[in-house]
């Protein structure tokens, strides 16, 4: 059943995926979870449903980011500066736009590229860098949030990091509700995409693939009723959704053990067998998904990688 107190409201966005919900909660702190991508659509339609609710932008008390995509949190600029803005600390570089940071993730994604096998004159990873903060913000937050935490204002709410779309993932679990304002961590219309990131702590590059696969095993553990998802319609079949989204993952890493079995492939030439048809078009996409099938073959101990001329090639052990 619906909580009255859950106000959805869905948002334009320029991107394939179609509307972005965000939701409004009436509680001690009128709390407004994720906020859209920057543009004067969004921001109009936002303006007005808030409107039909007798509020404005300045009556908002907190914005709580599920993560830090342009579709959720590009609108934050649209908010007054008293506004607290509250999420994962891995938001910050992104929603700042932190031009270290940008400069880091250039550099990171060019050799990975390069280890990747992609060629020299395909379109170099620094401009879908560039692309990924057209529709973003330039904000700060005014409080993280972490595993197990509550934030003020939303009794009964607690925060859970569930990495994978994103490293700086997390939803808002109610367990008397048994709900949850889960971001981009499930959704109806088709499966989350683990993204490639710069690894923020140092250390070896991140496995975004085998986090999501983790936190979507995290829901099968919850008694969970509803989920007021990021795009699409509400999820009530939570397990059955889940089971569905894991079995693809398995057929597709199926597929790729099979192109391996032939004869060793860069991750490039992985991809390109894998998504021929949108690969040159939606590289980075494409590649982060080629990427995260490897990492889990490898850490089922099916594949192995050898290095030759600077470029990874995967095996079928």
């Amino acid at each position: 059943m619906k909580d009255a107190r859950i106000i959805p409201i869905a948002l334009p966005t320029p991107f394939a995926v179609g509307d972005v919900n965000i939701y409004l909660l009436r509680g001690e702190a009128l709390t407004l979870v994720d906020a859209g991508p920057n543009t004067k659509e969004a921001a109009a339609v936002l303006k007005s449903e808030l409107a039909e609710q007798g509020l404005s932008l300045s009556d908002i008390d907190q914005v709580v980011l599920t993560h830090h995509h342009a579709d959720h949190a590009g609108l934050l600029d649209e908010f007054p500066a008293e506004v607290k803005i509250i999420g994962h600390p891995f938001n910050e570089p992104y929603i700042s736009q932190n031009p270290d940071f940008i400069e880091k993730q250039k550099s990171f994604f060019t050799y990975l590229f390069q280890r990747f096998g992609v060629p020299g004159d395909m379109k170099p990873p620094g401009h879908t860098i560039k692309a990924s903060y057209r529709y973003s913000c330039n904000r700060t937050l005014t409080e993280t949030v972490s595993e197990g935490g509550q934030i003020e204002g939303l009794d009964g709410w607690r925060v859970l990091e569930t990495p994978g779309h994103a490293a700086s993932h997390i939803v808002l679990y109610n367990e008397e509700l048994g709900s949850m304002l889960g971001g981009d961590l499930l959704l109806k219309p088709s499966s989350s995409n683990p993204l490639l990131e710069v690894p923020q702590k140092g250390g070896k590059r991140p496995t975004p693939l085998l986090d999501y696969l983790e936190s979507l095993g995290r829901l099968q553990e919850l008694p969970l009723h509803m989920i007021y998802p990021g795009h699409g319609e509400e999820i009530t079949k939570v397990n059955e959704l889940v089971a569905k989204r894991l079995e693809k993952q398995r057929n597709r890493a199926e597929e790729v053990y099979r192109i391996l079995s032939e004869k060793p492939h860069s991750p490039y030439q992985i991809c390109r067998k894998l998504f021929p048809a949108v690969y040159e078009k939606e590289l980075f996409l494409t590649l982060s998904e080629t990427i995260g099938q490897l990492d889990d073959l490898e850490s089922q101990g099916r594949i192995g990688v050898d290095a030759a001329d600077g470029i990874d090639y995967y095996y079928a052990k």
